[in-house]
């Protein structure tokens, strides 16, 4: 791998390692964005916090970085349900940032972003 493809592995990799973190740091904001339906939903944000923080650190070495990028697709696509209520949520407040509608339709793009550089270590390992 080059330079700026290790880089960009670094990058994304702390990114999933610190919104992990963020699950344990900024609890009560994922209560927000936690769709009413979903049972135990303390246990799923630590849970999904615990899987992020794993996820990144297993993108980084050569022999999970595969079963690591597979992993986020699936959970970034099981996210999608707490994306689509944040649209029918706006506006609101989350923490100290207003999330408008446009915020809000915003970040599913984004996910399809990430869905699409999880995608890319998949296929260059």
């Amino acid at each position: 791998m080059k330079a700026t493809g290790k880089i960009f592995l670094w990058i994304y990799a702390l990114f999933y390692v610190l919104a992990g973190c963020n699950h344990f740091l900024s609890t009560a904001v994922y209560y927000v964005i936690m769709p009413k339906w979903l049972p135990a939903p303390g246990f799923l944000i630590y849970l999904s916090g615990i899987i992020e923080i794993a996820l990144g650190i297993l993108l980084l070495f050569t022999k999970t970085r595969k079963y690591a990028a597979v992993c986020i697709i699936l959970m970034l696509i099981a996210f999608l349900p707490a994306h689509i209520y944040m649209i029918q949520m706006a506006p609101f407040m989350l923490g100290k940032i207003l999330v408008t509608p446009l915020i809000a339709w915003l970040r599913l793009p984004i996910q399809l972003l990430f869905i699409a550089w999880a995608w890319f270590y998949y296929v260059k390992g």
